[in-house]
């Protein structure tokens, strides 16, 4: 497997972040819409086609159950991409991975955080790339 492919896999988790945050700004939108008061130009509420709410209830229903099944697969990915992260003999090596791919972290972040100039940190990221095998 190149760099390349093992940047993409570790990757996984961060995007399936990203699912999960759209797919609750979704549901908010949805909530929103049908609470929210739609106003006619007159400058009197009206609702906003609230005779019939089933329509409403079943895309909820249907995106609450894909925030479930979407958080889920974002814990597994977790802790499979964890696990291989602590497979890396380098711990300083483990700490850049686990920054950058499960906590989202920019070089910047990591090279302040970790006491490293951002070069560095990108070196030592070459070189955990090179030690990681998933």
């Amino acid at each position: 497997m190149n760099n390349e492919e093992k940047k993409q896999y570790l990757r996984r988790y961060q995007e399936a972040k990203k699912r999960a945050k759209r797919i609750q700004e979704e549901i908010e939108e949805l909530r929103s819409s049908k609470t929210s008061p739609v106003g006619l130009g007159d400058g009197m509420p009206h609702g906003s086609g609230t005779s019939d709410l089933s329509g409403y209830a079943v895309r909820l229903d249907e995106l609450l159950r894909e925030l479930a099944v979407e958080r889920e697969m974002q814990m597994i990915v977790f802790r499979e991409i964890r696990q291989q992260i602590g497979t890396v003999p380098d711990a300083t090596e483990q700490e850049i991975l686990s920054r950058r791919y499960l906590l989202g972290q920019s070089w910047e972040k990591i090279a302040v955080e970790m006491k490293y100039s951002c070069r560095q940190v990108l070196r030592l990221h070459g070189f955990a790339l090179r030690h990681f095998m998933c």
